[in-house]
């Protein structure tokens, strides 16, 4: 004799059984190779930009933001007016001049220069690859948002450098673009609303005491 059916499972069985929507197929893998500008050839480089989107870079100012607020002497900052060597020397220096440098969209220079900073101070083998190559892949290749305006001449000796990487293998490209920021972005930091609203209330303050 056949089961009696209750409600509640007859319910289950009337309601139709809903597909999940289709996976969208990945996005084709591009020709493009990240370690030369032709797009000639397929490599395991851009590989791993596509497979691995979201990875640490080799700077913390890259991905961390300053959490305490800064405390510059007045002295400090008139001196930064005098050296651009003194305010890239300067913890404080650096990231009011960042936040200039992201007001003109050109910030990825400081982060490049960065970057190289640490790189140099690398010893391990694998670590010293491993950061050649995110500073490549950020800063350098033309795939990248960020890429760093560097001439031919330094691109050519930096792609040479990759089969073999090492600490100052930037360095080059590296000068070329702090004497960048020297000449062309240091005099409009200095008539610039970030540094001169700093500097008044600095002056403000030491009048206050």
């Amino acid at each position: 004799m056949p089961r009696s059916v209750s409600g509640s499972e007859m319910r289950k069985r009337q309601q139709p059984h809903i597909e999940g929507p289709p996976q969208a197929p990945g996005p084709p893998r591009p020709n493009t190779c990240c370690l030369c500008w032709c797009g000639c050839c397929k490599c395991l480089w851009n590989a791993d930009r596509v497979e691995r989107p979201e990875r640490p870079t080799c700077t913390k100012m890259d991905s961390i933001e300053t959490t305490e607020e800064q405390h510059p002497t007045l002295d400090e900052v008139v001196s930064w007016a005098r050296s651009f060597e003194q305010m890239m020397r300067s913890t404080e220096g650096r990231d009011i001049f960042r936040e200039f440098l992201r007001s003109e969209y050109s910030e990825e220079n400081l982060l490049f220069w960065l970057a190289c900073e640490e790189l140099k101070k690398e010893t391990n083998p694998t670590a010293i690859e491993e950061k050649a190559r995110i500073i490549y892949e950020d800063y350098v290749s033309i795939l990248s948002p960020k890429e760093v305006s560097l001439d031919s001449r330094v691109r050519e000796g930096i792609n040479v450098s990759l089969s073999e990487p090492s600490q100052l293998m930037y360095e080059e490209a590296q000068l070329q673009i702090y004497t960048l920021m020297h000449r062309d972005s240091y005099p409009r930091f200095l008539n610039s609303s970030v540094y001169r609203d700093l500097l008044e209330s600095k002056r403000g303050s030491c009048l206050d005491t």
